[in-house]
């Protein structure tokens, strides 16, 4: 996990927001988040003291998820798996005449996971499924990137399902010898018909069936805070539907590209995948 240093941050605030020198600055603790300052990773870091008006915040062009704790605005930015190791920035202000607030990005080693699927279709799809496939992907860039402006209280999250954890965020995956794109959620294993729930309070976004993802829910949870979860037996919910933790969205299986009935969660902040693992109690973990 990464800390911000406490000189880093009063330096951050002595420029972006006037904390005098020597003012005792400390990130507040935020149950149930974890930050990883690494490609999938959340970081969580002060950009105006909270006397000040809600600031205007973009990481790589997107409205980042702004909570008010303590004495300061904290953004909560997820870093995408493709982001380069080193120094990255938020961009503060008007975006006119944005600051740059810059951060560290470090770097971490994403084991292999190779898996052998009994369609070949789900490795090399058809000619006539490719123009699907690439609007499903447009479609779901699109709902997972929108910004419903409420509160967001809590970023802690429930697990939508109990069991145990087969397959984590990031593993790089080859199918059936072939390299294809990391794993951008995280896998419970769970007989098919088990309650999938609501990892937190929210609204249905979208409710599909996807290529790859077979039945899936989105749910909104505020300002770019959204979950999915997928290869669904049947969805329970509608778009537009408000839900709260612990609600029932449908019951897991093994639709889309499975090798077998589980769950697969994916988090997203900014528009960007991040590990579902730092938002849920270390036993989990």
């Amino acid at each position: 996990m990464c800390e911000i240093l406490p000189i880093y941050r009063q330096l951050v605030l002595r420029l972006l927001v006037g904390v005098t020198a020597g003012a005792g600055v400390s990130l507040p603790a935020h149950a149930g988040l974890h930050p990883e300052a690494v490609p999938g990773g959340v970081v969580e870091l002060p950009v105006a003291a909270r006397g000040n008006a809600r600031p205007e915040v973009r990481y790589d062009g997107h409205p980042v998820l702004l909570q008010r704790r303590g004495e300061q605005w904290i953004a909560v930015v997820g870093i995408p798996l493709d982001a380069p190791v080193g120094e990255q920035h938020l961009d503060v202000g008007p975006a006119d005449a944005p600051q740059a607030q810059p951060f560290p990005v470090h770097a971490k080693a994403y084991p292999v996971q190779k898996l052998t699927l009994k369609n070949p279709k789900m490795v090399n799809p058809d000619e006539a499924d490719l123009a699907r496939i690439a609007a499903e992907r447009d479609r779901q860039i699109e709902i997972r990137s929108r910004f419903r402006d409420v509160p967001v209280l809590r970023t802690d999250l429930d697990l939508p399902a109990v069991g145990r954890l087969s397959s984590r965020f990031g593993l790089r995956r080859v199918f059936n010898g072939e390299a294809r794109s990391p794993h951008t959620g995280l896998d419970v294993a769970v007989p098919a018909g088990t309650p999938v729930k609501a990892p937190a309070d929210g609204v249905v976004s979208h409710v599909g069936d996807f290529y790859f993802n077979g039945r899936t829910v989105f749910v909104d949870h505020g300002q770019g805070f959204v979950s999915m979860v997928c290869h669904l037996t049947s969805a329970s919910v509608e778009a537009g539907q408000a839900v709260r933790r612990g609600e029932v969205l449908g019951l897991s299986g093994s639709s889309g590209r499975a090798t077998g009935p589980h769950l697969h969660w994916s988090v997203y902040l900014n528009g960007a995948a991040v590990d579902p693992a730092l938002f849920i109690p270390p036993p989990a973990r």
